[in-house]
């Protein structure tokens, strides 16, 4: 349970923030283009999509801030 508390208090970490930020923004924009691309140049975009969209830049920031929170020994690292 320490662990996952840790991990969500390391969502809204600003240290660990600026990186994953720039990590969602590259790699959503990436997933963005290659999974609605098509859509958006249509005009077919729906609600569901648009949904999913948003979800496509919140998944590596997730990621990316996992990796760093691992990478600083988790819960201990954060408190360094």
């Amino acid at each position: 349970m320490q662990a996952i508390k840790g991990y969500l208090s390391a969502l809204v970490n600003p240290h660990l923030a600026a990186r994953a930020v720039r990590v969602a923004l590259f790699i959503g924009t990436l997933l963005f283009v290659i999974n609605h691309g098509v859509a958006v140049r249509s005009g077919t975009m729906t609600q569901a999509r648009w949904i999913s969209a948003g979800l496509t830049y919140l998944v590596p920031y997730a990621v990316s801030i996992h990796g760093q929170y691992l990478g600083r020994g988790g819960s201990k690292g954060l408190e360094q």
